[in-house]
């Protein structure tokens, strides 16, 4: 879906540069398109927004908890050390 909706965005912001160009060469009849292509550049950017906040959320889901909260470097030190007092203990034995 993001990809039809970012190209619906480009197929807009097309629309509005033309009727821009055409208003700057006198042919103020294309005063009516350029507004109306402003209105569904607006929408378009605000379907690419949603569409893009879907994706993240879903990757954020897929994902899980990575990289989500921050790096406990002395819990991961002390983790560290547990398991080498393990592998000691066990190779000791």
């Amino acid at each position: 879906m993001l990809a039809e909706v970012l190209q619906l965005y480009r197929f807009t912001a097309e629309e509005l540069v033309m009727a821009v160009n055409a208003i700057k060469a006198g042919d103020l009849e294309q005063a009516k398109a350029a507004a109306t292509a402003v209105r569904d550049l607006k929408s378009a950017y605000f379907l690419v927004m949603d569409e893009r906040g879907k994706v993240e959320k879903l990757r954020k889901q897929v994902a899980g908890a990575v990289g989500t909260g921050s790096l406990d470097l002395s819990a991961a030190r002390d983790e560290i050390g547990r398991r080498l007092a393990l592998l000691r203990d066990a190779g000791a034995g």
